[in-house]
């Protein structure tokens, strides 16, 4: 499962790199790494990068983060 956690961490840090190069200099690493955004790789490599985001979402309610209430037990003692 720790495998697992660290590709879906890897693959939404890719894809925020991706955005802020596109929202800053236009740039699409994606693309460039396939040659068009329209290639079955290119395809997938966005699949499976909003796959990882949606499944990081479990992240934030995962025990050992603030979301979890980890935080406020914290912040009392």
């Amino acid at each position: 499962m720790r495998v697992i956690r660290f590709i879906v961490l890897l693959l939404i840090l890719i894809g925020a790199i991706n955005w802020g190069l596109w929202g800053v200099f236009q740039y699409d690493i994606i693309q460039d790494i396939f040659g068009s955004d329209r290639s079955s790789f290119a395809k997938i490599a966005y699949i499976l990068v909003g796959l990882a985001g949606i499944y990081g979402i479990s992240f934030l309610f995962s025990k050992g983060t603030c979301g979890y209430g980890s935080c406020e037990k914290e912040n009392k003692e």
